[in-house]
Order: C-alpha cells, then sequence, then structure tokens
C-alpha cells in the first residue's frame, strides 16, 4: 500500500507499506525532501517497521524520531509527515484526490441563512446524506457573527449595534467575531470529511486546508502567509481569519472570512474592540477602512470570488450544483428556532 503527504510549504513524503499479522512488515519511505545523512533514510525506515497498522501519527513520529540517529537533518518534512503519509497508505487517511467537492456559487440571501447552512450542510456530510463541499457566502443585510465560545456582552456595544442597524448572531464554531455588511467581506466554507486532516492537530489542519487559498491569493499578486493559529496575513497586515469545528460522524466544518473593504469606525461602534487588536488588522487608526483585498489587489469583490472559485475548481475534482430546497427549507427552520434565538446568541452572557 502507499501513502502520499505534501507538506504545507515543504515537500512531498511518499512511503510503500506492507502489513502481515496487524504489524508493518515492510516500509519504504521516498520524496522529494532533503535528508542528511543519506543513511539517516534508513534509520526511518527501520523505525516504522514491526509499528501496529494501529498506530496513530504521534506514535509513528515518536518511533522515527527515536531511530533517528543524532545530527541528522530532515529538510523539508518532519516526523509527523512520515506518520501521516503511513496512515493514509494504510488507508485511515484520506487526500484531497479521493473526494469530489461540490461547489456552491454565492447567493444573496439573510446572513442567518448562511450561518444555519454550515450546520445543515455539514450535519448532512456526517450522516452520508450529502459529500463534501465549498461554498461562498454572499448577504443582504449588516451582521455581527460571533464565535461559539465568545462572550456577547464583551464582544458586542449594544447601544452601538443598535444605532447602525446590526443584528448579532453566533455561529457553530469558535474564533473571534465577524463584522459583516453587504460587499465589505469575502467568506467561504469548506465542509470536508475528518479523515483529510487525520493526523494533523488542529494548528497543522488549519493550514493544510486553506493551501489552495494562499495559492489563489499569490495568483492574485498578495504574498500571504499563515500565522498560527488560524490567521492569514500579507507583509501589510491581517487579510483573514478562520474557525473550525469537527463534528460527530467524521467531518470538518472550516470557513474563513476575509476582509475586503470594511469600515473600520462603525466596526469600532459595534465590536468591544481596542486599538490593540485593529492593529493586525491592517489599520493604525480607526478612522481608516481595513481594506486589504480591496488595496493589494485593486480589483472588485466579484472578481476575486470569481477567481477564488476557478483556482479551487483548477486544484481539486469538484462539480457545480445549487442549494436544494430542502437544504434551504431547514436552514431556514433552523434560523428561526436556533439562530434567531435570543437565548442561543446571549448563551454565554
Amino acid at each position: 500500500m502507499r501513502g502520499e503527504y505534501k507538506v504545507p510549504g515543504g515537500k512531498l513524503v511518499a512511503v510503500d507499506v506492507e502489513v502481515a499479522d496487524g504489524r508493518l512488515s515492510r516500509a519504504a519511505v521516498s520524496g522529494d525532501f532533503f535528508l542528511e545523512p543519506d543513511e539517516a533514510l534508513d534509520d526511518i525506515n527501520r523505525a516504522l517497521r514491526g509499528l501496529p497498522e494501529s498506530a496513530s501519527v504521534d506514535d509513528i513520529a515518536a518511533a522515527v524520531r527515536t531511530q533517528l540517529r543524532a545530527g541528522a537533518n530532515m529538510i523539508g518534512f518532519d516526523a509527523e509527515s512520515v506518520g501521516i503519509a503511513v496512515r493514509r497508505a494504510l488507508g485511515r487517511a484520506t487526500s484531497w484526490s479521493d473526494h469530489v467537492f461540490d461547489v456552491i456559487e454565492p447567493v444573496r440571501m439573510d446572513p442567518r441563512m448562511h450561518v444555519a447552512l454550515d450546520e445543515v450542510l455539514a450535519t448532512d456530510a456526517a450522516h452520508g446524506r450529502s459529500g463534501p463541499s465549498f461554498r461562498l457566502w454572499d448577504w443582504d443585510a449588516p451582521l455581527v457573527v460571533i464565535g461559539s465560545f465568545q462572550s456577547y456582552r464583551n464582544e458586542i456595544d449594544e447601544e452601538g449595534a443598535a444605532r447602525h442597524g446590526i443584528d448579532v448572531v453566533r455561529r457553530i464554531t469558535g474564533g473571534g467575531a465577524m463584522f459583516m455588511e453587504p460587499g465589505n467581506c469575502v467568506t467561504y466554507s469548506l465542509v470536508a470529511p475528518t479523515s483529510l486532516v487525520e493526523g494533523l492537530s488542529f494548528e497543522r489542519s488549519y493550514e493544510f486546508l486553506d493551501q489552495w487559498v494562499m495559492a489563489a491569493l499569490a495568483d492574485l499578486g498578495i504574498n500571504a502567509r499563515y500565522v498560527p493559529l488560524n490567521d492569514i496575513a500579507s507583509d501589510k497586515g491581517k487579510i483573514a481569519g478562520a474557525a473550525q469545528r469537527r463534528l460527530t460522524g467524521g467531518t470538518v466544518l472550516h470557513h474563513v472570512t476575509m476582509s475586503y473593504d470594511i469600515d473600520a469606525d462603525k466596526m469600532l461602534d459595534v465590536l468591544r474592540i481596542g486599538r490593540e487588536k485593529m492593529s493586525d488588522k491592517g489599520t493604525k487608526s480607526a478612522n481608516k477602512r481595513v481594506d486589504p483585498l480591496r488595496s493589494q489587489t485593486q480589483l472588485p469583490r466579484d472578481e476575486i470570488i470569481s477567481s477564488f472559485l476557478a483556482s479551487f475548481e483548477a486544484r481539486y475534482n469538484t462539480r457545480r450544483r445549487t442549494y436544494t430546497d430542502d437544504e434551504l427549507a431547514r436552514a431556514r427552520e433552523l434560523v428561526e428556532t436556533k439562530f434567531a434565538d435570543d437565548e442561543w446568541t446571549r448563551r454565554v452572557p
């Protein structure tokens, strides 16, 4: 059996394994990485042989580190990446090419519907009613979307929100607040099987699931980098924040909001964030706009969205579809029973 893993920002690691009596009887690691000295490759292969086929990524990585001779230098890969490749070879983990993603173009609707659709699509995928999906949001009204565990009163200035006519909704993923007005952000959601990120730490899984958008940003002329745990930034400041949740049933929900052209003054009226936090959003003064995508690309928002769609579809196996009537109906029901309910929105006071 063969497994491969491309290290984000690094090299390809491949491993061929054979199993007998529940243990790895043969293992051969290869790839376009660099390794010094040459004999260290024998150390890695020796570390894998005899491991139980149920060994986790951490177990495999620990065995490799223990067996590796002193002074060995792994360049472009590490012990964890070997473990992920082994898990893929054993069928415990999958790669992007193992899946076909439904791609759903932006549909303008109540922004609370998009929050509800995240739950509907992720739940359906977890129960096998639908496959993995990638979709972009569009919305027709302003809204603040707070993280699942954020304190309402610590995050929201209720007088400011009322003054600007901006509602608040709590999403099912963690992370920070999203200040969203029509046309001022680019937001996408990705629903994937957890087998795609099997063996990856939460920190690594964020970067791994957003590899495609880093390449898409580069195509638009933005030299972006991932800032652990969940931020995308350039030399001119923060561009985006990601949030993620792994659901029972083997599904991961991952979404990202990027600033296109945000009114910083209004945002500070509504959100209780200080200038220290504003400093990582690409502005030193609240009297400016937070506009990394617009200012760094000089492109209309619609063109950026089209470019993102094209980039995702060029990289992975996809098929276009629209929301089904059933998905929209269940999302509307969730809005009424959960996401528009003050008890849910203020569940963390």
